[in-house]
């Protein structure tokens, strides 16, 4: 089966048309204003309209309110939501019931024990995004460019679909799937010129690596 690819953190055209064109199955905004790459609704909604059918709008939020998604969904057709904050499983279920869209759950992973939230937020998310934990006095729940052992993963079976995420780069991606058999994987800082710009050649390189058979 293809691995899919999620170019995530976009801010702007040009970033965004390398990602469609080389092949990305999922593109990414950022509503968290800590972030380097975090977009107003208007910058995204305007990108959003950029994106063929068959690619699909993820938002990506860090312990929304409802008013928060509201203003955002109010004006960005996005397809699926993330949630990297600390959201619990029932705010994951009440946010998916209260929205009607797909929620992806990310969930840190730094040792073994981590795994287990893995299966209480696969009870109630649609897809799973497992990403490197972040430190303690980390400003940034991801989009960090930390790597995990990912030797954790081997042979586990996870209850819904997922991505790999955390340190990835084109360099290290084809491991990275080797080594987990992941169906699918999320970058960001790792096809970047600067914080929230992506280079459209890293952005290539990356897909063309992950989509590449596994030998």
């Amino acid at each position: 089966m293809a691995v899919s690819v999620k170019i995530c953190g976009l801010t702007e055209a040009t970033g965004l048309s390398a990602a469609v064109e080389a092949g990305a199955r999922y593109v990414g905004f950022v509503f968290f204003p800590k972030s380097p790459r975090n977009v107003t609704p208007e910058t995204a909604a305007g990108l959003a309209v950029q994106v063929p059918l068959g690619v699909a709008k993820v938002g990506l939020f860090v312990n929304p309110d409802d008013a928060a998604l509201d203003a955002v969904l109010s004006r960005v057709p996005l397809d699926i939501i993330q949630l990297h904050g600390s959201e619990s499983p029932d705010r994951v279920a009440e946010v998916k019931s209260r929205f009607g869209l797909p929620v992806m759950k990310a969930v840190g992973i730094s040792e073994p024990q981590d795994l287990d939230a893995l299966w209480d937020y696969g009870l109630v998310a649609d897809m799973l995004l497992i990403d490197a934990k972040p430190s303690q006095n980390a400003t940034l729940p991801g989009g960090n460019g930390l790597a995990f052992d990912w030797r954790l993963l081997a042979g586990r079976q996870i209850l819904k679909p997922w991505l790999l995420a955390g340190g990835l780069t084109p360099a290290n991606v084809a491991e990275a799937i080797r080594l987990t058999r992941a169906p699918g994987v999320d970058v960001s800082s790792g096809v970047e010129s600067a914080p929230g710009i992506k280079d459209p050649a890293r952005v290539r390189d990356f897909i063309a690596r992950a989509t590449a058979p596994i030998l």
